[in-house]
């Protein structure tokens, strides 16, 4: 055996080596450039600790924050027919469609859901914009509808959360026909004499606006959010003409009258509990419950005072 070629490399060096570091832990800010703790970024709803820059959050995550104890049920919605134009551009349709289910863990692009936001019961739909930007399909038209049905069967109002770049060019025509599904969807909630709330967030562009984002009875956007049909550049570029500053924002729209509200993510729970409650006529939410008074444990010196005062009662009698 030769003692110079075979020996034991010394391991002290595997003490300062470097180790893996995931990738997941810190989210940059677009706006600041703020590096984000992971656990910081999600205890604060996706939204930048340094300028409040609300970011995308995926409509799992919006629920399990919106709902009362995180709890809802999913809405089952109906699956569209798979690939009816067997559209291909750089890939085909359903490779797209199987990479964004892979990269989401969702199987479409809204997620429709059931429960209580402070005591109150609803009806929530929203869009998520990871996948394929959240453009509008076949499966969001189904979406909608299944929501509107399941709000009118329940009586409950509903809640829409919409994050969308437009339509789905795959599906070509058959996506365009969403709008006109979507708006009947809603004609019916107004019948049915139900509160349609509609919370626009960053972006909400295209056919979506055009049809069922725009359509609500009370329209309230998170802060800073893009919200419009055709977008500033092309806009820019139609009428060669500098547009002004913060065109096409929450805040620009709120100051001309297009929407109610713009709300901090934060305080959107709160604000919607009071809207929705105000709506149908209910009485304000109860922030927290007392215990009833039988519930409530007597204090060790009271019984002991209470028992003192029932035996002297009995001497005296």
């Amino acid at each position: 055996m030769n003692w110079i070629s075979n020996y034991v490399r010394p391991r002290i060096n595997s003490l300062f080596s470097r180790r893996e570091v995931p990738e997941n832990l810190w989210t940059k800010c677009p706006e600041c450039g703020t590096m984000l703790f992971h656990r910081e970024f999600a205890d604060n709803l996706h939204v930048c600790t340094n300028c409040d820059h609300h970011m995308g959050i995926i409509p799992r995550d919006r629920f399990a924050a919106l709902f009362d104890g995180g709890i809802f049920a999913e809405v089952d919605v109906p699956m569209p027919t798979h690939d009816p134009l067997h559209f291909k551009d750089q890939k085909k349709y359903p490779d797209r469609m199987k990479a964004a289910q892979k990269g989401t863990g969702e199987r479409e692009a809204m997620l429709v859901a059931e429960g209580e936001i402070g005591r109150t019961p609803i009806i929530a739909a929203a869009q998520d914009f990871s996948f394929m930007a959240g453009s509008m399909g076949m499966y969001v038209g189904n979406a909608i509808i299944a929501a509107a049905e399941r709000a009118v069967a329940t009586k409950r109002p509903l809640v829409l959360f919409s994050a969308a770049g437009g339509a789905r060019m795959q599906e070509g025509i058959l996506s365009l026909m969403q709008m006109p599904r979507t708006t009947v969807a809603v004609q019916m909630l107004k019948e049915a004499g139900l509160p349609y709330v509609v919370v626009l967030t960053h972006p909400t562009t295209g056919g979506v606006t055009a049809s069922y984002a725009m359509l609500g009875d009370v329209h309230i956007a998170e802060p800073n959010a893009l919200i419009c049909f055709a977008g500033p550049r092309v806009i820019e570029q139609t009428i060669r003409e500098k547009l002004p500053e913060g065109f096409q924002r929450a805040e620009y729209l709120l100051d001309h009258g297009m929407l109610d509200r713009v709300t901090h993510r934060r305080d959107m729970k709160s604000e919607l509990v009071t809207i929705l409650r105000m709506l149908t006529g209910q009485t304000p939410a109860v922030a927290g419950d007392l215990p009833k008074p039988e519930d409530v444990p007597a204090a060790p010196d009271a019984v002991a005072e209470a028992a003192t005062g029932a035996a002297e009662q009995v001497d005296e009698a």
